[in-house]
């Protein structure tokens, strides 16, 4: 059997095969962030579908974290019997099930929630109050709502979380020099910038005795004037690692980023050489850190995920619009079926979910 089905194991979690869906918020919470049969309804079928590992849509670990309407979350104990009663119908197909924790920082959806976003530094925002800088004190509250999110993830049954430290979220936010002016302890130099990271690290450890499998997503690069670089990408996962995390995935772009190069990309896909946004990237990574890699943007074609996995450029493959698409690609694609994904990358599949309507492929609905 092809490498692509190998059976691994990321700390606790038995992978029956290398394929991952990647968090991506589906609008399917109810508005207090509620877990809903309807969004469990769609991990069951990427369950059944044959995808062996599922992040769920970033999860807010506090309410001014909140990033979207409909967003999953995880800020409360009232949160955890929904989310239990998910975890379990996902385990008991089977399947396995990672709660990605976040938080929105300066991209706070003040709109939704009346909050003042926080972020690393002050920063203009149209849409809303200008985001305030975090204090010390703030600093260490953010630290300790990861932890307790962690928590309630292992209490709710979750294989796992992943600290969302990509896209110019909070985490990624600290990361980033773009948004990072601090000239404090947590900016600065990369160690510093890093260093709330590694907080909520230990913090998670510290509570969870390292049984629960903690992956970190985090951009390859920026895309941006003063961003995050793929050399610093590198020095921040080789601390990553140091800490004891067991996998990181790589993807890139900020709400800031020129269009083409934002975190879900438009535009078809007519060749393989346009596939695997982080082609490089990974290659950088695989040569320099040794904890697991998943590796998302781009991913198509079976022969492109073949080819990643059997030259060592990546551990796992990680998709996600592939899989709004088709969530039984990966049983095709073992049945032998080669197939290349049918998705078009027209994004319109977010647009059910702005409307309220969960998330849902237009490929598809356009068809009947």
């Amino acid at each position: 059997m092809q490498k692509l089905f190998d059976r691994t194991k990321l700390n606790t979690i038995e992978m029956p095969n290398r394929f991952v869906r990647s968090a991506t918020w589906e609008g399917m919470a109810d508005t207090h962030g509620r877990a809903t049969p309807e969004l469990a309804k769609l991990y069951l079928n990427l369950v059944r579908g044959g995808v062996g590992l599922i992040i769920t849509g970033h999860a807010y670990i506090s309410p001014e974290g909140m990033a979207s309407p409909h967003q999953l979350g995880i800020y409360s104990d009232d949160l955890i019997d929904d989310l239990k009663a998910m975890t379990d119908a996902i385990h008991d197909e089977g399947g396995n099930l990672v709660v990605q924790i976040s938080h929105s920082g300066c991209h706070g959806a003040y709109r939704l929630n009346g909050l003042c976003p926080l972020g690393p530094s002050v920063m203009k925002n149209h849409r809303g109050p200008d985001c305030k800088e975090l204090s010390i004190d703030g600093i260490q509250k953010i630290v300790e709502g990861f932890t307790q999110a962690a928590v309630r993830a292992e209490k709710a049954g979750f294989d796992g979380v992943q600290l969302h430290a990509a896209h110019g979220y909070l985490l990624s936010q600290f990361l980033s020099p773009f948004y990072n002016k601090r000239e404090d302890a947590f900016g600065g130099d990369l160690e510093n910038r890093v260093r709330i990271i590694l907080e909520i690290i230990r913090s998670i450890k510290s509570v969870t005795g390292g049984e629960t499998a903690l992956l970190v997503k985090m951009n390859s690069e920026d895309f941006l004037d003063n961003g995050l670089t793929i050399e610093e990408m590198l020095g921040a996962a080789a601390m990553l690692e140091k800490a004891g995390v067991d996998a990181i995935e790589l993807s890139g772009g900020t709400i800031h980023s020129p269009i083409r190069y934002n975190a879900i990309r438009k535009g078809v896909i007519k060749t393989k050489d346009q596939e695997v946004y982080y082609r490089n990237a990974a290659m950088r990574y695989k040569e320099r850190i040794h904890i697991p890699l998943m590796l998302v943007g781009g991913i198509r074609s079976y022969e492109v995920a073949e080819e990643l996995i059997n030259n060592g450029i990546t551990d796992y493959i990680s998709m996600s619009r592939p899989l709004i698409c088709e969530p039984d690609l990966i049983n095709k694609w073992r049945s032998g079926d080669r197939k290349r994904s049918d998705c078009l990358n027209d994004n319109m599949c977010f647009t059910p979910a702005i409307r309220g309507r969960g998330l849902r492929c237009a490929v598809k609905e356009r068809k009947k």
